[in-house]
């Protein structure tokens, strides 16, 4: 807030990004008379309190490209913090709970043995990418996070883009979060309930460091696969609770209605 000689009190507001014009809207509504109370507290002089709305486009203008890219990925990355996507492992306890049956159950089976100890890293690799993608891919479509738009304005495609952004970034997250703990839950059951000559006699291949770890890894895939199907039976509600912080579902639910209307 900035006062002149004048005393003309000159205020600049910070939106929602989700939605500027109907935020400004009310606060310039509402601003002059309780600033005019407020300057007149106490004093004889009036304060004349003028409120004016402005909107500049991210992309015109003054700003350049790479100040708008900037922008982007400033509020892209406030949006991900505040859905905190740790909270989506312990949030799909039904998904959590598929996952790590069936990493306990692939850990003694022999042909997952065999396979881990005869695939290249490469293949490793790509069971990796591909089990992630396949959870992130699921929950986004089975819970339907995905953000669609019927307005044909330039703004209201960039605002469904940052959402969707938004919950590929956090549920991405999320997901990779979950496969690190499966791999390393994975890694202290084969340490546990490995037996060398079992594995070596099935494998033909000693029970070594390099074994735990192609085990481990390539279980954490398999078993991503299975949080995957098990999150089938978790409700959208929970999934999306889960994905996205109290303020984002209420501000998607509203939008909805909006398109709905």
């Amino acid at each position: 807030m900035r006062v002149s000689s004048q005393k003309v009190t000159v205020v600049a507001l910070l939106a929602d990004p989700a939605a500027p014009t109907e935020i400004a809207q009310r606060m310039a509504g509402m601003l002059p008379d309780r600033l005019a109370d407020r300057a007149g507290q106490g004093r004889s002089t009036t304060r004349r309190v003028n409120v004016d709305r402005s909107s500049v486009p991210a992309v015109k203008g003054s700003l350049t490209t790479s100040t708008s890219n900037r922008r982007y990925l400033r509020v892209l990355l406030g949006m991900v913090r505040a859905n905190r996507p740790w909270r989506l492992v312990p949030g799909l306890s039904k998904a959590l709970a598929a996952a790590l049956a069936t990493g306990a159950v692939a850990t003694v089976n022999s042909t997952i043995w065999t396979l881990a100890t005869y695939l290249s890293t490469p293949r490793l690799v790509i069971a990796m990418v591909g089990s992630v993608a396949l959870m992130i891919g699921w929950l986004i479509v089975d819970a339907s996070l995905w953000q669609t738009t019927d307005e044909v304005s330039p703004e209201a495609r960039k605002r469904a883009a940052l959402y969707n952004a938004s919950t590929i970034v956090t549920v991405g997250l999320g997901v990779i979060l979950c496969y690190v703990g499966l791999m390393v839950i994975n890694l202290v059951w084969a340490l546990f309930i490995l037996n060398d000559r079992v594995f070596a006699s099935t494998t033909r291949t000693p029970l070594h460091a390099t074994e735990y770890w192609t085990s481990s890894w390539f279980v954490a895939s398999v078993a991503t696969v299975g949080g995957a199907l098990g999150s089938g039976l978790e409700s959208d509600e929970a999934i999306r609770a889960a994905a996205y912080s109290k303020r984002a579902q209420e501000r998607r639910s509203a939008l909805q209605d909006d398109h709905g209307d």
